[in-house]
């Protein structure tokens, strides 16, 4: 083989076939320089056999019901349940037959650049996507269970391009005239629930930062309103403000503060 190491390097990087004829003459060329790109290879091969193995894992439940002649399946899942302020934000989406994402899964456990980057990738794709929201005030109002419920019935109203024939939700049944499943921790084990808890999470996220803006002293860009060290100082030192949940045991406790 007459090629540099950089000319074989960007040709392994068009391949994705292990039995590729290029890649088998790479294996047989001693050059430690060309080895290395081969091992270099090898193991990113090994990665995306482990993510298209996940994949497939994670589309089970898809497969099943649509054997069973469902076609639009809709995802549904809520992030921001936990918090101490902020809305809770619930996703519903609808995936193409198509749709092939290797690597998603729960939102919380991609980055925040790879979430962003799936969340544009479903966003184009998806067939159909509907966002709800309920506030700090309705779910000091409704309980944090309940409020999951509406922001949940409040995504799948929002949908608006396509009619779900099923729904596959993380965790939670909902009170809806409509075929559904739930399952435990959802968002690990369905590929369209994954996706609605990207959606989700990532716009969530969004508000949180314009929230950051407006209320700089207590860090809900960082945090997105969860009880942390930073944001329990912020609230022992400035207060509660309109878009926390005084429900909340450590909000309570400083609004009880507060009043004396």
């Amino acid at each position: 083989m007459n090629l540099t190491a950089k000319e074989i390097e960007e040709k392994l990087s068009a391949i994705h076939d292990i039995n590729d004829p290029f890649f088998l003459a790479c294996q047989k060329d001693e050059r430690k320089t060309v080895q290395k790109l081969v091992k270099k290879w090898l193991k990113q091969y090994e990665k995306e056999q482990q993510l298209r193995q996940q994949f497939q894992n994670m589309c089970k439940y898809e497969r099943a019901l649509k054997e069973k002649g469902f076609r639009m399946l809709a995802g549904i899942d809520e992030v921001g349940r936990g918090c101490l302020a902020g809305p809770v934000v619930a996703a519903c989406v609808i995936l193409p037959d198509e749709f092939y994402l290797p690597g998603l899964t729960d939102s919380k456990k991609i980055s925040k650049q790879k979430r962003e980057e799936f969340f544009q990738y479903i966003m184009d794709l998806a067939v159909d996507v509907g966002i709800g929201f309920v506030s700090a005030k309705e779910i000091d109002e409704l309980n944090i269970y309940n409020a999951t419920k509406k922001a949940m019935l409040l995504a799948i109203d929002q949908l608006k391009q396509a009619k779900p024939d099923h729904l596959l939700i993380d965790a939670l049944e909902l009170p809806i005239n409509i075929p559904q499943l739930s399952i435990i921790k959802g968002d690990e084990k369905s590929i369209t629930i994954a996706a609605s808890s990207c959606i989700a999470k990532v716009v969530r996220d969004r508000y949180m930062e314009e929230l950051g803006k407006q209320f700089p002293e207590y860090g809900f860009e960082r945090h997105v309103g969860y009880g942390t060290k930073q944001h329990l100082e912020a609230i022992e030192k400035h207060g509660v403000t309109e878009h926390h949940r005084k429900s909340f045991a450590p909000v309570q406790d400083a609004l009880n503060f507060f009043n004396g």
